[in-house]
């Protein structure tokens, strides 16, 4: 189950975050949809960063509780007028990559485990290119 807040004026429908939810650690997540200044001061507040970011996410060390996922509605938004996907599945995504991290996964130190992990899931639900794939594609383009 999730515990979702929509803190933006947008009918969100969380269906398929929750089929994901369920299908990937069977945990409760809360999570929350707000807009870019929102999160911009969670990231600063939590992370030291003072910007604004697409996905921030919280590990809970609670039986049930897996942890809190926050996305940016507007890098939704935006990134969907960008690769030309639908809004849903760019949350879907975004809320792929905050699970993950929520699991223990770190893109940025691992071995391309999560990496692996997000394709794996993006298969499943047959969605388009994950984040750390265009990540990698944009740095490595501009090589």
């Amino acid at each position: 189950m999730i515990d979702f807040e929509n803190k933006t004026a947008i009918n969100i429908d969380i269906s398929l975050l929750e089929q994901i939810a369920a299908d990937i650690c069977g945990k409760d997540f809360e999570l929350i949809i707000t807009d870019n200044q929102d999160i911009k001061e969670i990231n600063n507040q939590f992370r030291q960063i003072d910007k604004s970011t697409d996905v921030l996410s919280f590990p809970y060390d609670d039986i049930s509780l897996q942890g809190s996922i926050i996305i940016s509605y507007d890098f939704a938004k935006e990134y969907s007028k960008q690769y030309g996907d639908t809004i849903d599945e760019e949350l879907a995504l975004l809320f792929i990559h905050g699970i993950l991290h929520t699991l223990g996964y770190d893109h940025e130190s691992d071995n391309g485990e999560m990496r692996a992990k997000e394709a794996e899931i993006i298969r499943l639900y047959n969605l388009p290119a994950s984040l750390i794939v265009r990540t990698e594609f944009i740095f490595n383009d501009s090589l």
